[in-house]
């Protein structure tokens, strides 16, 4: 080979080899792991879908306002293992990157579990309202890009089919209740939304977990834990963090995120997720 030839050769495997997209990368099949809001941010809006009237008790009207939903950590067999998660997504297949940097795979919900931050207040009396998965999940497609060496971003449109339960804050004593639920489907519609191999400061990774899926507080299923994608992580957003005193106490010298805010949104509900922060061990008194 001449040298000319030799040397086009050789700048061509580095040109390669440095590209983003060269890597032969799998993102691998797993959960991943989310903490609602309690700012109001996540809600059901009734307007367009009222309950109707009469549904909890006869002298009940047609509601359509709104409920605001905080999250309640999901039932695990090892306590506290999804770090105070309620809402869980499962990226079914492992996703393999094609020569233009983009994969595939399935996801669904795998578990939800949201309380009202405040009751529902009607002419029957007030009512907590908890949100938790109805039955068998809509499986939807997933496609990740990658366009840099840590990640990218994604797109996923996303199905629930929930079930809002009615607990009364006062039962009525002596009287049997019929139990109040309803049924929604919601479908969240793509966004795009960065992703990373390595999660920022503070993140953690989870191993197989065994954790409630039907909202009855016992778990029901064993699920495959965390892997190499995380979700709105930005590679470029984690190179950027700096320690920051953000949500956390006035004597704790700075915070680490654990999770960035993201929000999806449909025609009368939302759903926020994050920012999540954990405070250093080091405090300033001064």
């Amino acid at each position: 080979m001449k040298r000319g030839t030799l040397f086009v050769a050789l700048v061509a495997v580095l040109l390669m080899s440095s590209s983003p997209l060269a890597a032969d990368l799998v993102i691998k099949r797993g959960i991943d792991a989310f903490t609602t809001t309690d700012n109001g941010k996540t809600f059901f809006d009734f307007a367009h879908n009222p309950i109707p009237a009469g549904f909890f008790c006869r002298e009940s009207k047609a509601f359509t306002g709104r409920v605001a939903f905080k999250g309640l950590p999901i039932e695990t067999a090892a306590p506290g293992q999804l770090r105070g998660a309620d809402t869980v997504v499962e990226r079914l297949d492992d996703a393999v990157f094609d020569a233009q940097g983009t994969a595939v795979t399935r996801v669904r919900f795998r578990a939800l579990s949201l309380v009202s931050i405040a009751p529902l207040r009607t002419a029957c009396g007030n009512f907590h309202v908890y949100v938790s998965l109805a039955g068998e999940q809509r499986v939807t497609t997933m496609s990740i890009h990658r366009t840099e060496e840590g990640g990218g971003s994604f797109v996923a449109p996303l199905a629930i089919n929930a079930r809002l339960t009615f607990i009364p804050v006062k039962p009525a004593k002596g009287k049997g209740s019929r139990k109040l639920e309803i049924t929604q489907r919601v479908t969240f519609p793509a966004t795009p939304t960065p992703w990373s191999l390595k999660g920022g400061p503070g993140t953690k990774k989870i191993g197989s977990v065994a954790l409630d899926t039907n909202g009855d507080l016992a778990p029901d299923a064993l699920l495959q834990g965390t892997s190499n994608f995380w979700p709105g992580w930005s590679p470029a957003g984690i190179e950027q963090m700096r320690e920051n005193n953000t949500g956390c106490p006035v004597f704790c010298s700075y915070c680490r995120m654990c999770e960035p805010e993201t929000c999806h949104t449909d025609s009368g509900e939302q759903h926020c997720t994050g920012p999540t922060y954990t405070c250093s061990d080091v405090c300033n008194y001064n």
